[in-house]
């Protein structure tokens, strides 16, 4: 029992960065941008004429084989998350999924039901557009971001599904559109009401929230990472140990862009240098008499036989401003 419990409130793996998907020349986004279309509404528009034109879009579509509409929403009780999705295709309820995890959030809970039920949809005879109504419309943007971010395993999948949609014909597409909460909308309310009425209990004992699950497990990694780094040779003679105002060794963190990243990363240059000055790879006397002894290796203040990095971060008077 204790054992299923932990693995119950393990954290399961969410970046994915290394994927073919994300890789330039094999991104969806790239090659099939004019596949993918995302509807947002004005703020300024009022809630009836956004429902007007999401009836309009139901009437349009229903009058045909070859689109399907997809409503999803996500609710979380107890730590447990329900995601649902309705799969309408010619004005009848052809598919619904439900899915229930422990200790995920609404987002990555949004997130699996749209990548299912697109799965799904894509494989309904005669398909060519995909429309998806949704609460949760910047997420969903979130799929096609290039940077390193949470979720990248369902995105991936996600963009894997979508290319081979794509690729099966040429006029297949793939449309958002959002749709909040409050409007009430009639296929995406009553998802939303469907999934506020399961009342899930866990079947084993849920200890951790999901963000302190998280926590432990990044703190694990970083003590694997620690004690790897300093009993290897990885770490090299020539590295440089950060220390903070009471001469304590900054150990890594992944809070508030980590130990050094927040001070450095606003600049390229600078962390360029940084990077330089950590490693000793800086185009200073020390390193010229490492690897081209010929070359001149004395400090330019004529105050140190050898330019070093000590030397230049505590003595060298031509630095004394910094």
């Amino acid at each position: 029992m204790a054992d299923l419990a932990n693995k119950i409130n393990e954290c399961f793996p969410s970046f994915n960065p290394l994927n073919s998907g994300f890789s330039p020349g094999l991104r969806v986004i790239d090659n099939s941008s004019d596949h993918i279309f995302f509807n947002l509404f004005n703020k300024k528009k009022d809630d009836k004429s956004c429902a007007q034109l999401l009836d309009e879009i139901v009437l349009e579509s229903f009058s045909s084989l070859s689109v399907t509409i997809i409503a999803s929403d996500t609710s979380i009780k107890n730590n447990i998350a329900t995601s649902i999705a309705h799969i309408h295709t010619h004005d009848k309820l052809l598919i619904e999924t439900i899915h229930h995890a422990v200790n995920v959030t609404s987002m990555e809970a949004e997130l699996f039901a749209i990548r299912y039920s697109i799965n799904q949809a894509m494989y309904i005879d005669n398909i060519s557009k995909i429309i998806i109504v949704t609460d949760s419309i910047y997420m969903v943007k979130r799929i096609f971001d290039l940077s390193v971010y949470p979720f990248q395993v369902q995105s991936a999948a996600v963009l894997s599904d979508l290319c081979y949609f794509f690729n099966c014909h040429a006029n297949n597409s793939i449309e958002f559109w959002e749709c909040s909460s409050h409007l009430k909308w009639h296929l995406h309310n009553e998802v939303d009401k469907e999934t506020k009425m399961f009342k899930p209990l866990p079947l084993y004992p849920c200890k951790n929230p999901w963000d302190f699950s998280k926590k432990c497990k990044s703190d694990d990694i970083l003590n694997i990472w620690k004690m790897t780094f300093q009993s290897s040779n990885l770490k090299g003679n020539q590295f440089l140990d950060l220390v903070d105002n009471d001469n304590n060794i900054i150990k890594p963190t992944y809070v508030k862009e980590g130990s050094w990243l927040k001070v450095f990363g606003h600049s390229n240059s600078l962390c360029a240098h940084a990077t330089r000055a950590i490693t000793n790879h800086a185009p200073i006397g020390e390193f010229r008499l490492r690897f081209f002894s010929r070359e001149e290796f004395k400090c330019p203040c004529n105050q140190y036989p050898i330019e070093t990095r000590c030397h230049i971060l505590h003595e060298c008077g031509r630095f004394n401003e910094y």
